[in-house]
């Protein structure tokens, strides 16, 4: 018999078919069972308040959800008031963002809204290989209408002397007080990065990829704790765990992880978010939130005390075993050296997974766009036999590549 959740008239049928199958994360909009964000009431006790965690040894207290400014903040003005009036007071955005305009639409918010810039920790990236970085980030800061970015990142990075090929330069900007911490961001190769920066005396915070179909990664999570140790803050990014392959939303798999976290009052994604949240060495989590539905939810999952049970947990690993195919897990090298460096498959996995999953088919055009004509055309030209044989996650990476090419060239 399929029982209705307490307080609805709706089935846990009905409700995983709305939610968990669509995978949407809705809250406060109409869905029952789900956590909502509420306005702040008088006499709010600071348990319902944003949580907040020092990043690393800065000792900055930042809010543990972190504004991922991948989407159009020009147009968005009263999102990033509301994100702010919230407590996710932790913005990220990066000069690629929206060709400039991500940075361009915070700065807009800075401008209207006085007194703001002082309540926002903020970030930027760069990617280090298109131009001097002075005079890109001199940019960047006056498309944020700043003199100065709480955090710069080193944009993207899947070698570590990329970063370390900085060092000067970081302290150089310090210095002149146009940032204020140094970093980077990975979402390639994120172990080996890792544990390379705990051993740089450095690096005061990066992002990397972290969700729950990689908390099991004995390696990833021994790179993690080695830069807690040496008082690198971590932010976790990509916590949705979506990969290049369209998600079968109608699969048992699904269903059945839907289903678990209903009577819970939780959506499947917030519990995504939930279990990130349950390493103490994550400081915050980076998430896109390019509309106030998704914003309330993810307040809402920040500001809630339920922990996630040892079932949860298992649950969450028995799902990511089950559809583990759909994701690739970043370790981009085993590919590359597969294919004998012809093909940055990581990328194009990125790249598959922006346009299928994220619903930006712009962003996924323009990061294809930026590999070689000659090296997109070899997509559909190396032998990806060994490739696929060594893939942990089983991947079709042949079929994937090919699907690309035709896709977003």
């Amino acid at each position: 018999m399929d029982r209705k959740i307490k307080g609805t008239g709706v089935t846990r049928r009905e409700f995983v078919k709305t939610v968990g199958l669509t995978g949407l994360v809705v809250a406060g909009a109409g869905v029952p069972g789900a956590l909502a964000a509420p306005e702040k009431a008088a006499g709010e006790t600071k348990a319902s308040a944003m949580p907040k965690r020092k990043l690393g040894k800065t000792g900055v207290e930042v809010s543990i959800l972190n504004l991922g400014g991948m989407f159009d903040t020009i147009n968005n003005q009263l999102l990033l008031k509301q994100a702010m009036k919230w407590g996710v007071t932790f913005w990220d955005t990066a000069e690629s963002y929206g060709n400039n305009l991500s940075e361009v639409g915070m700065g807009r918010f800075f401008a209207r809204n006085p007194g703001s810039r002082k309540e926002i920790f903020l970030t930027t990236k760069l990617v280090p290989d298109k131009g001097n970085l002075t005079q890109r980030l001199d940019q960047c800061l006056k498309r944020l209408q700043t003199d100065y970015v709480d955090l710069f990142y080193i944009h993207g990075i899947k070698d570590i002397d990329k970063v370390t090929s900085q060092r000067d330069w970081a302290a150089e900007m310090k210095k002149a007080g146009k940032i204020k911490y140094f970093g980077f961001s990975t979402h390639a190769n994120m172990a080996d990065l890792l544990l390379a920066a705990a051993k740089l005396d450095y690096i005061d915070a990066l992002m990397t990829s972290y969700n729950f179909r990689l908390m099991d990664d004995r390696k990833l999570q021994e790179a993690i704790d080695a830069c807690a140790k040496a008082g690198i803050g971590v932010v976790a990014m990509k916590t949705m765990a979506s990969g290049p392959v369209t998600a079968k939303t109608s699969s048992p798999a699904v269903a059945k992880l839907a289903e678990r976290f209903v009577d819970q009052g939780f959506t499947t994604k917030q519990a995504k978010l939930k279990v990130v949240w349950e390493n103490p060495n994550i400081a915050s989590i980076c998430s896109q939130m390019p509309n106030l539905t998704i914003l309330s939810a993810n307040v809402a999952a920040a500001r809630d005390q339920t922990k996630l049970s040892r079932k949860d947990f298992r649950d969450l690993y028995q799902y990511a075993q089950d559809t583990k195919a759909d994701y690739c897990a970043g370790c981009g090298s085993i590919c590359q050296q597969a294919t004998g460096g012809a093909v940055p498959v990581n990328e194009v996995m990125r790249c598959l997974m922006y346009y299928r999953n994220y619903g930006e088919p712009e962003l996924a055009r323009e990061t294809f766009a930026s590999l070689s004509a000659e090296m997109r055309q070899r997509l559909v030209d190396v032998d990806y036999t060994q490739a696929e044989r060594l893939c942990p996650q089983g991947l079709a990476i042949g079929e994937l590549m090919r699907q690309a090419h035709e896709t977003l060239a």
